[in-house]
């Protein structure tokens, strides 16, 4: 049976100053903290929340984003098991500080079992982004050598007669041979092979896969397809879709974020100034886009039929701040400005989109949007938006103090 509790008036009087204060001592204490002693914080909660889910559930090794309230965690295999470690490489490269070090090497650990496993594209996101940045900070041969091995099974999705890497394996009643332009993030890491190795097969690979992207994943506009479906027999398209965004002809924004990211980066990489030319004009089209809010945070999707009032989405806004960063390195003059939107875009995720203190079982953002038209992961905390925002806050720190961005 339930007790009924009875407050009088005297008491309510004297506890709600009590709580209205304690409000105010917790508002005030994040207000105070910076964008890394924030994260830092909430990274530490996040700790907490993973050992909880792990006590039932051992073989999970990354947070993914939050379903129905609850942390949401994912095996090694998922495609975003490499951004959780990432984050705390992050932590680590902005503090200095051997706790982040060692839980960045914790977390990473986990993911090698991936090393040889050839039946997905992102093993960039998932290596790159873990392994990758921790030789980068520590220079571990370890790393090195695995990052090796998780190359050589990511060539081997390439295709020569479609000149690309075949992205998902899944729905073969709907794509024969399907490129999403989220593969774009993945070349990085190939790139970065044949640096260390001096092989360019990897360097070559990732080039074409550029080259090939180019050529027929965008419309007269510059906006991009998701989908785009090759025969494997004469290389030639035979479908283009858009499958995490509102309709096969809509502007899916995290799509055109991961686009200018790929450009910019392969232009870095290549020096070819087509790669910088499309990257402006993807950059363009984003700003200059009738439906892009005043806050520069992206609708789900461009072409959205219930804007404003569509959700927006944090990770596609981080993932461009980061690219307009170092796209802003490579001009001069007017095209600066685009280091100004990114500053903007900062801000404003800062002081609008992030996780109250101690809340959303330790993420930084909230307010991304995985998969709408999928039912799920809409409106929530997801990890990929703290690795580009975290990624992005020492990019801006970068160009601040050094007025160039260092790469590797």
């Amino acid at each position: 049976m339930f007790r009924k509790v009875y407050f009088s008036s005297k008491t309510l009087l004297y506890w709600i100053p009590v709580i209205f204060v304690v409000s105010l001592s917790c508002k005030s204490e994040e207000v105070k903290l910076d964008e890394i002693a924030f994260a830092g914080k909430q990274l530490t909660t996040a700790f907490q929340e993973i050992e909880q889910v792990r006590h039932n559930f051992p073989e999970l090794v990354s947070p993914r984003s939050l379903r129905s309230d609850t942390l949401f965690m994912v095996k090694a295999r998922d495609w975003t098991s490499g951004f959780f470690p990432g984050n705390l490489w992050w932590m680590y490269e902005a503090t200095g500080e051997d706790f982040w070090k060692a839980k960045a090497m914790e977390f990473t650990a986990p993911l090698e079992v991936m090393k040889d496993f050839k039946g997905t594209h992102d093993l960039g996101f998932i290596f790159y982004c873990s392994f990758g940045k921790g030789y980068q900070l520590t220079g571990n041969e370890h790393y090195k050598a695995v990052m090796l091995e998780a190359a050589d099974a990511l060539i081997s999705r390439y295709n020569e007669k479609v000149k690309a890497i075949r992205s998902w394996d899944h729905n073969t009643d709907k794509w024969q041979f399907p490129v999403i332009i989220d593969n774009m993030m993945n070349l990085e890491f190939l790139f970065w092979a044949t640096k260390v190795t001096g092989d360019s097969t990897y360097y070559n690979i990732a080039d074409t896969h550029a080259e090939t992207t180019l050529a027929n994943h965008f419309r007269d506009d510059f906006s991009s397809y998701h989908v785009i479906d090759y025969d494997t027999l004469t290389g030639e398209v035979k479908k283009k879709n858009t499958h995490q965004g509102y309709s096969h002809e809509s502007s899916w924004s995290r799509g055109q974020a991961w686009g200018l990211y790929g450009f910019v980066m392969c232009y870095r990489e290549t020096g070819k100034e087509k790669y910088l030319e499309m990257a402006e004009k993807i950059a363009n089209l984003m700003l200059e886009h009738p439906n892009m809010p005043d806050d520069l945070i992206p609708y789900w999707d461009y072409d959205a039929p219930d804007i404003p009032n569509a959700p927006r989405d944090a990770s596609a806004a981080a993932i461009m701040a980061s690219a307009m960063f170092e796209l802003s390195s490579y001009l001069s003059g007017d095209d600066l400005s685009y280091s100004q939107v990114a500053d903007k875009v900062l801000d404003n995720l800062t002081s609008k989109y992030r996780s109250r203190l101690g809340e959303n079982k330790g993420f930084i953002l909230d307010h991304s949007t995985g998969h709408l038209p999928g039912k799920h992961e809409v409106d929530v905390p997801l990890v990929y938006a703290d690795y580009y925002y975290l990624e992005a806050l020492q990019r801006r720190k970068e160009l601040k103090f050094t007025s160039e961005l260092k790469f590797y």
